[in-house]
């Protein structure tokens, strides 16, 4: 039974789905999966934007900035269904996007001064950390017999 009501019928899809997982876990780990795949396209535009038309031609990827506000949002909601959990994801979702404006002003820098557009290094190891934590929460009851057998 959930003791706090945020969304009323929302909260109801957040209780317990699989083996004490939250439904939430699941569309966040989507959600992630999106980004990453999204922020491989975005840094594909930027290159090739940049080589066709320079620094100008660099657009802010609509799709990217989408996915890192439902990344946001969804991470803040979690914090109301796990505590815990939910301000760990919150701490790294931010610094995701914290990292991903610097890197896209990078990719600015790189054009304006015609150098190489290099990959958004510190994004994606943000992104890696994110996906490697909501991972392990939504994704631990298949690896728990066996953690527990061990542990």
């Amino acid at each position: 039974m959930i003791t706090s009501s945020l969304f009323g019928p929302i909260d109801v899809l957040a209780q317990e789905v699989v083996s004490g997982v939250a439904a939430i876990e699941f569309v966040l780990l989507v959600v992630v999966v999106a980004n990453l795949a999204i922020r491989a396209l975005a840094y594909r535009d930027y290159a090739s934007a940049a080589r066709e038309g320079g620094a100008e031609a660099i657009t802010r990827s609509t799709a990217l900035d989408a996915t890192n506000v439902a990344l946001v949002l969804g991470s803040f909601y979690y914090i109301t269904v796990h505590l815990h959990g939910g301000v760990v994801l919150t701490t790294l979702v931010l610094a995701l996007v914290i990292a991903d404006v610097f890197e896209f002003e990078a990719r600015l820098v790189e054009a304006r001064t015609e150098r190489p557009i290099e990959r958004p290094n510190g994004a994606l190891f943000a992104s890696a950390l994110v996906f490697a934590y909501i991972a392990y929460q939504s994704l631990f009851f298949i690896v728990s017999p066996v953690w527990d057998a061990i542990v």
